[in-house]
């Protein structure tokens, strides 16, 4: 079976290694993007394309974007990790058409951001879903689904981790279940869907008057490999990597106001917010806040 595959982030390198050493296929081609300033977590799949003598091409020629597929013949168009939508003519020319691949249990929660949301939003599982392509985002029939769990642990890294995890075993199966003829599609229930938003920078803005778990929830969503949480502190913004809840007795600091220092470790300071206290201990910041100062 001939792919011709489409990527630039790093479940796309993932999903593409797991193709290339697990199944038989023919890779006919690689449509990726060298260099990003849109994707966080980009990957160019350029290296892989050239270890493996497969004929590649550079999203920024996209022009010849339909012409240069056609002429590859596919037999299937596998489109993962990939921020925008195809011209509808490249559906259509493998005979098996396109595939997508969407970290969230659709139908729910189709649109941008999917693990930033489920972790911003205290979510309890998310899903791996393979689908097929058409001309509204993430809204084909369903070919393979599997429901992964967030732990209160889990953080945007190593939920990335398992999802990448699952769906590197998802995309071997498929495409077996292809090549064999054993595909079970089905259509997404529109009663259910619901649609996530392009996030700003103002969403991963830290409010010290919001709760605790709300801020942690903010945090570990943006934390590396996307772009990070951030608070403002004497007109600059600082990125937030890591931080913790702090226990105490609350009539201590009961009457202390959101967004005060409480106290300062060797890296780490501790900030009253709504509902208790943080320690923030993994932060850009290179100018040493003051206990009693805010930010």
């Amino acid at each position: 079976m001939k792919i011709l595959y489409i990527g630039c982030v790093q479940s796309s390198e993932n999903f593409l290694k797991a193709l290339i050493n697990n199944t038989s296929v023919d890779i006919v081609g690689i449509v990726t993007k060298k260099e990003s300033n849109f994707n966080a977590d980009h990957v160019s799949l350029v290296t892989i394309a050239e270890q493996n003598n497969i004929d590649w091409l550079d999203y920024q020629d996209n022009n010849n974007l339909l012409n240069w597929i056609s002429e590859k013949n596919p037999d299937i168009i596998y489109c993962f990790g990939w921020s925008h939508l195809l011209p509808k003519e490249i559906y259509r020319v493998a005979k098996k058409g396109a595939v997508g691949y969407h970290p969230a249990l659709l139908p729910q929660n189709r649109g941008r951001h999917p693990i930033i949301w489920a972790l911003a939003l205290g979510l309890n599982e998310t899903g791996s879903t393979f689908f097929y392509l058409t001309e509204e985002a993430d809204a084909g029939d369903i070919l393979s689904q599997r429901v992964v769990r967030i732990s209160d642990s889990d953080d945007a890294k190593t939920l990335y981790s398992k999802l990448l995890k699952v769906g590197e075993e998802q995309v071997v199966k498929l495409t077996e279940d292809i090549i064999n003829n054993r595909v079970i599609s089905f259509p997404q229930d529109e009663s259910k869907v619901n649609y996530w938003r392009k996030r700003t920078k103002e969403d991963g803005k830290i409010d010290w008057r919001m709760g605790s778990k709300t801020i942690l929830q903010l945090i570990k969503a943006l934390t590396k490999p996307y772009v990070g949480a951030h608070f403002t502190y004497e007109n600059r913004d600082y990125k937030v990597w890591a931080a913790k809840e702090i226990k105490y007795e609350y009539n201590i600091y009961a009457n202390i106001e959101p967004g005060k220092i409480v106290a300062i470790t060797l890296n780490s300071f501790i900030v009253k917010v709504a509902d208790g206290l943080l320690e923030i201990t993994d932060c850009e910041l290179d100018i040493i806040p003051k206990v009693g100062e805010y930010l």
